[in-house]
């Protein structure tokens, strides 16, 4: 069978979650016996169109405009046109090689128009992997005006991006409960997990080194640094933990929130607290193997129940987890139930730092729920169970 698959960002090239995750999916349907295919944007590609291949995986690049840490007018300019660059770009490839199944990862939601089109010229069901509720996430917190010309624009969008979908995957039950009762869209629906390849690196010692950070516990964020994660959250948790000298905070990433981080370090002094700029997914698995919790936000404006990427990765290596959500997301009951991380709802400072400390000075408590970390990815979130799931819609 053939499965095309479209991201608005890819390996190797890419150092987001989400890319990661779709090219750990891309290898195992092609481990499972299926060619596949991914469409991609390529920003900074001379040619209008590159087909190469990764790790026996087709890739289609199409040239496009920035969609990435740049200006918010300007990126919705450009993903607004990744469906007719892709079409423009790729067309021929498209007539002359039929797929029987299209995946679309969200976000963007832009990816409507193209994905219509393939149905139509394929006679191919599509899924819709639904990860970013935009723009509903951005009015929850106020960056949108609800009502205003700007949301009639996205929602004409995201209309789009459902209506093009057979069947629509969402990460949790609450999701998938708060998107058939707010978007009453006529779509199969159902729960379709984050996953990782259960692949763990060895540990090494390099960037404690390079650091300064042996003989330190170190809290690594890694991934978006933005307003969705509400970073000033991790900031204050530091900053209550100054007097802890074990303790230091590692954040990897790039967002629209880094500079705000930056400006707080320096303006409070935490010491304890290094900010890097964003690194290739190898390094990013080196640094998640040699630190030892795996830290997350998210922030409490949120109304849908977002399940962070990174939490995988986390997992893969056996991190125990602490992080913070919004009020009543179901991840909480997920991580804890399974005796993986410390989960509280973002603004119970104490309550955070309470469960930091608990796994800054208990080293066997710390072990164990690391154990139990990938233990829980197995169990729940492996991308072979994935696979499987997604290929029951053909």
């Amino acid at each position: 069978m053939r499965i095309c698959i479209a991201i608005d960002d890819y390996m190797p090239q890419s150092i987001k979650v989400g890319a990661k995750m779709m090219h750990e999916l891309a290898c195992e349907l092609k481990k499972q016996g299926h060619d596949v295919t991914v469409v991609t944007p390529a920003p900074k590609q001379k040619e209008k169109t590159k087909i190469t291949t990764l790790d026996g995986v087709t890739v289609c690049r199409f040239r496009s405009g920035e969609i990435k840490n740049i200006g918010k007018v300007k990126r919705a300019i450009n993903e607004t046109l990744l469906s007719y660059y892709a079409w423009s770009s790729l067309k021929s490839y498209f007539k002359a090689h039929p797929h029987d199944m299209i995946i679309y990862y969200s976000p963007t939601i832009f990816w409507g128009s193209l994905v219509a089109r393939l149905k139509k010229l394929w006679s191919a069901p599509s899924y819709l992997i639904l990860r970013d509720l935009f723009p509903q996430w951005a009015i929850d917190q106020g960056l949108i005006r609800e009502g205003s010309k700007i949301e009639t624009y996205f929602r004409y969008f995201e209309k789009k991006s459902y209506d093009a979908a057979d069947t629509i995957g969402l990460m949790s039950q609450k999701n998938l409960a708060w998107f058939n009762e707010t978007m009453r869209q006529d779509k199969a629906l159902e729960v379709l997990r984050n996953w990782a390849a259960n692949e763990a690196v060895e540990a090494g010692s390099a960037y404690r080194q390079e650091l300064g950070l042996e003989g330190k516990i170190v809290y690594f964020y890694g991934g978006n640094i933005g307003y969705a994660q509400d970073m000033m959250n991790i900031v204050r948790l530091a900053k209550n933990m100054q007097d802890e000298t074990k303790a230091h905070f590692v954040l990897v990433g790039a967002g629209d929130e880094v500079e705000l981080v930056e400006n707080a370090i320096k303006e409070q002094g935490l010491t304890n607290m290094t900010l890097l700029p964003a690194v290739s997914q190898e390094e990013f698995k080196q640094m998640q193997a040699e630190f030892d919790i795996g830290l997350f936000s998210l922030h409490r404006g949120h109304v849908t129940h977002n399940f962070p990427g990174k939490l995988l990765g986390y997992m893969v290596q056996s991190m125990p987890i602490l992080g913070s959500v919004n009020p009543g997301n179901d991840l909480k009951e997920t991580v804890e139930a399974a005796g993986a991380g410390l989960i509280s709802d973002n603004g119970e400072d104490a309550v955070l730092l309470e469960n930091a400390l608990k796994l800054l000075h208990d080293e066997d408590f710390r072990k164990t729920m690391g154990e139990k970390s990938r233990q829980l990815l197995s169990d729940t979130f492996s991308v072979e169970a994935v696979a499987r799931q997604m290929l029951k819609h053909i």
